[in-house]
């Protein structure tokens, strides 16, 4: 190091005494004298030279000695001095190599910590992140009752075979986290409680029956607030407004909104069961967004089905119940003001795109063929987006397109994209969620969009629509359509091939009439069947062919129960969705069995069909690993994982929604 040093500050003169010693050499050609005196003078100024050289080393080594002594001096000093608490540990082992006096203090250790652990001190903390080469404890560290914020940086020791050093500083913020929390626990939170079958439930009563039975529950609900310091009013005569702070909201989703189970215990003369929706608005800037947050959530609660507790942040959507059956609650008044709105959209619109979910099934397809015959009615044209490839609906695709009426109706995304307009009109049938559309670029692209959907809400949903049916009561979007049809077209304005497919699109839905059917159900199918539709024709579109049948009755062969009522069949290799599909219908024949799931591969993702006759719900089963649908049929579609993992993962789901998690 010295030498270095030396040769990095001090001037290198080894060339000038050579260049001097060969002029000596040289000058002893003409005088030996003059060239004597001249070696000796240069030897002269070596030796001085030599000699300085070495006082100036001495000098610069006792000036380095005493710099770095300072700073030593000065690093220790501060940090036995620091205003924070310091310790020094093996991130490895968690050994204490040093503390300076205040981390003393805060651990109330009066003698320095040489041979303990960190994680005996504090148990709360956990050194990984310093490894991960982060420089701050990503959460807060609790140690004798104080909270802290803890930084700090790792040090190399003993080379690259060594291990390392960490040197931590903890800085208090407890009074900033108790502030925090005391913020957080009192910021205002609202929630609208709506009695889902007000009119169905005091029908028919008298009076004195009528008080009885509201002033039952308005003391249940008003027991369930009374802990809070809230305030409940009813502004509606069925519907209520309760304010409270969001310290109360962790106790209210630990119970699971229990209010929801102590209203339903409240019966009518008739035998009906009260039913309670909760919307619930937080996190929100202003009071007015508090209460659309808590309107959007009594929403999604209503499209769900009713009989739960739906929480809106400024991120997402959290349920809560929603185990019930559904019952009818759409109205003739409703369709009729629908079709009305929906007829005046397509006239007002230079063309309309109509497109359904990703692999389209006979319900979707149907349901857009519906579209079609109304757009042909009010003089507009109507697209249908296809998908490439071979779709579970292909058949009745191939119907269709031998139509004249059809000759050039079904477009690509592309080919959309290419005759779009500012006046066009997107119709989206038997989906709500925009991320399962078949072309998510042509529904970005218009302004103008429409919806029409029998599915249960999910989180992820079509916003900002000019038109929204969304009838969770329904059995199929093909009735939705045809019920909106019955209000402004004669059924021999329908074309046979149309009527076809829409009756099939309920009949795929309804699993022939045995499954989610209602009064409404059968009126749809009346209209369709006088409009023309062939029931043989229809039944023809669900033939399966010789390899598909095996295949089904494969993967039936291959079912196992689980939890005693529940069948899941895993498919050894992949076939189609639509296979998968009626191989879990088929489950549902074998007495016991009230729920059915079949995982099929499908390249790199994982197919997941669900079906329930009984008290199971599986679309709230399939939420857990990312599918929807409704309480009788829902399916998901899973990438990144094997057929095994989503098996252990619907296991899981399954587990979890039994135990009512």
């Amino acid at each position: 190091m010295n030498r270095k040093l030396n040769q990095l500050l001090q001037p290198s003169f080894r060339l000038y005494f050579a260049c001097l010693i060969l002029f000596a050499l040289l000058s002893a050609a003409f005088s030996r004298p003059l060239a004597g005196f001249e070696l000796a003078v240069v030897v002269c100024l070596a030796l001085y030279s030599r000699h300085a050289a070495r006082r100036r080393r001495r000098e610069l080594s006792r000036y380095l000695e005493n710099y770095t002594g300072n700073v030593d001096t000065a690093t220790k000093d501060t940090m036995v001095n620091s205003p924070l608490p310091m310790v020094l540990f093996r991130p490895e082992s968690g050994d204490i190599i040093w503390t300076n006096d205040r981390f003393l203090q805060l651990t109330g250790q009066r003698e320095h910590l040489f041979d303990a652990k960190i994680s005996a001190l504090v148990p709360d903390f956990d050194a990984h992140w310093l490894m991960e080469g982060k420089s701050q404890c990503p959460g807060e560290v609790s140690c004798a009752g104080r909270r802290f914020w803890v930084y700090g940086h790792l040090v190399r020791t003993g080379g690259r075979s060594g291990g390392f050093l960490a040197t931590t500083y903890w800085v208090d913020v407890t009074d900033l986290a108790q502030i925090r929390d005391q913020y957080q626990d009192t910021r205002p939170v609202a929630a609208v409680l709506l009695l889902d079958n007000y009119e169905d439930l005091l029908k028919n009563l008298s009076e004195n029956d009528k008080s009885n039975m509201m002033a039952e529950i308005d003391s249940r609900i008003e027991n369930w607030v009374a802990d809070t310091g809230g305030i409940l009013r009813r502004y509606q005569r069925e519907r209520y407004l309760f304010l409270f702070e969001e310290r109360h909201l962790p106790r209210f989703i630990e119970t699971k909104f229990d209010i929801l189970d102590s209203i339903h215990q409240v019966v009518n003369p008739s035998g009906m069961n009260a039913s309670l929706s909760i919307g619930v608005g937080k996190d929100a800037d202003s009071y007015r967004q508090l209460l659309d947050f808590a309107n959007l959530s009594i929403d999604m609660a209503m499209s769900r089905g009713g009989d739960q507790a739906v929480i809106r942040n400024k991120l997402t959507f959290e349920f809560y119940g929603g185990r019930s059956k559904e019952t009818e609650k759409r109205t003739k008044v409703k369709s009729r003001v629908m079709a009305n709105a929906l007829s005046s959209l397509i006239s007002d619109s230079s063309q309309v795109f109509i497109m359904g979910h990703k692999a389209p099934d006979n319900d979707a397809v149907g349901a857009a063929a519906g579209v079609c015959a109304l757009c042909r009615k009010n003089g507009v044209s109507a697209h249908i987006i296809r998908e490439a490839g071979t779709t579970p609906s292909q058949e009745l695709i191939d119907r269709l397109s031998q139509l004249p009426e059809y000759h050039d109706c079904f477009l690509s995304a592309q080919e959309a994209l290419l005759i779009a307009d500012a006046r066009s009109l997107v119709v989206v049938v038997d989906t709500n969620r925009p991320e399962q559309v078949q072309a998510l670029e042509v529904l970005q692209s218009c302004n103008r969009v429409a919806v029409i959907d029998h599915h249960r809400r999910a989180a992820t949903y079509i916003e900002g629509a000019a038109l929204n049916y969304h009838e969770p009561y329904a059995s199929s979007a093909s009735e939705l359509v045809t019920e909106l049809l019955q209000y402004v077209m004669e059924p021999a304005h329908l074309l046979r091939a149309e009527a076809e497919a829409l009756l099939a699109g309920i009949v795929l839905d309804t699993k022939n009439f045995t499954m989610r059917t209602g009064g409404r159900t059968f009126e749809a199918a009346a209209f369709l069947r006088r409009s023309g539709a062939d029931t043989a024709e229809v039944k023809k579109l669900f033939q399966n062919d010789l390899e598909g049948t095996i295949a089904k009755y494969s993967i039936i062969q291959n079912a196992r129960l689980y939890r005693d009522h529940i069948a899941v069949a895993v498919a050894e290799k992949p076939v189609g969705r639509v296979t998968a599909a009626q191989a879990a219908d088929e489950l549902l024949n074998i007495i016991g069995i009230d729920a059915s799931f079949v995982i099929s591969p499908d390249g790199e993702r994982v197919n997941i069909s669900g079906r329930s006759m009984g008290d199971t719900n599986v679309q709230l089963i399939l939420e857990k690993l990312g599918g929807g649908g409704n309480a009788a049929a829902a399916g998901g579609q899973i990438d990144g994982k094997s057929v095994e993992e989503v098996a252990r993962d619907l296991a899981r789901a399954i587990d979890q929604y039994l135990e009512g998690e």
